[in-house]
């Protein structure tokens, strides 16, 4: 297995995020996990990544217990992440957020650039452009691309979707489906389900910090309690404990949580 997530409980302050979640990964799937705001699913990632400390349980890689790496060793090992909310550089040009995505590694990145370039042609038209004056839709490409550019074996993806015009939502899906048909594998977290369960091979349910159902994502797909889960199903304990969580997530990044806007293109 490529990723394990064991039984992991992370905590903002107080209040419990993960209550011993667990996830696996194998080489070459895309496994998706889904659910409501606040039910663990960034907090999983960033965890994932060493972005969050865990308070019990173990996250392993490519056989090896990653649990107290530090992030940029994660980077290394091979585990790239395009965060929430994209966070690229805004006053830097599309090509310097790319090479930043390679600023660990020593060796030459022209080819893992070409690549990204072939991936999103219009990042190679905007090479020189400010990345804050892109439209949401390219920022999103630029997010994805400045991860790949560090060769990751696996490629945390979080909301790639969010605030985004359906028509780039399907290119954006489009895409995730070619990185993972050019060998790496995807661990994605999407909030638009049906979307996310029609391209993964796996997929697991997160309600208030707890796996609550995991299976082939197509069954999830046609699952009645999973679709009506979607419809405003959940109950009211379980929204009040997501609320929580969101809040304490909001509360660490104030700038995930309020989400990315479509800005202007040049």
């Amino acid at each position: 297995m490529l990723l394990e997530i064991d039984d992991i409980h992370v905590h903002y302050g107080k209040i419990a995020a993960l209550k011993g979640i667990s996830v696996s990964v194998d080489q070459g799937e895309i496994v998706t996990l889904i659910g409501a705001n606040g039910a663990g699913k960034t907090t999983t990632l960033k965890t994932v990544s060493g972005l969050r400390n865990l308070s019990s349980g173990a996250v392993r890689f490519d056989g090896r217990d990653i649990s107290r790496v530090p992030g940029h060793k994660r980077v290394l090992a091979g585990i790239g992440q395009a965060p929430e909310g994209r966070g690229i550089f805004p006053g830097m040009t599309v090509e310097e957020n790319l090479l930043m995505g390679a600023y660990a590694r020593k060796e030459d990145s022209s080819k893992e650039l070409a690549e990204v370039h072939e991936l999103f042609p219009r990042l190679a038209e905007r090479r020189n452009q400010a990345g804050g004056t892109m439209s949401g839709g390219e920022q999103q490409m630029l997010a994805i691309g400045r991860a790949l550019m560090a060769k990751p074996k696996v490629l945390l993806l979080d909301e790639p979707s969010m605030g985004l015009a359906p028509m780039l939502v399907q290119q954006i899906f489009s895409i995730i489906v070619e990185i993972n048909r050019r060998g790496t594998t995807v661990l994605l977290v999407e909030q638009n389900a049906q979307q996310a369960l029609q391209i993964a091979h796996r997929a697991y349910v997160l309600e208030t910090g707890r796996v609550v159902k995991a299976a082939p994502a197509g069954e999830l797909l046609d699952d009645p309690q999973v679709r009506a889960a979607y419809l405003g199903g959940a109950s009211g304990d379980d929204l009040t404990a997501a609320s929580d969580v969101a809040s304490a997530e909001a509360a660490e990044d104030p700038e995930a949580a309020r989400g990315p806007e479509e800005g202007p293109t040049r």
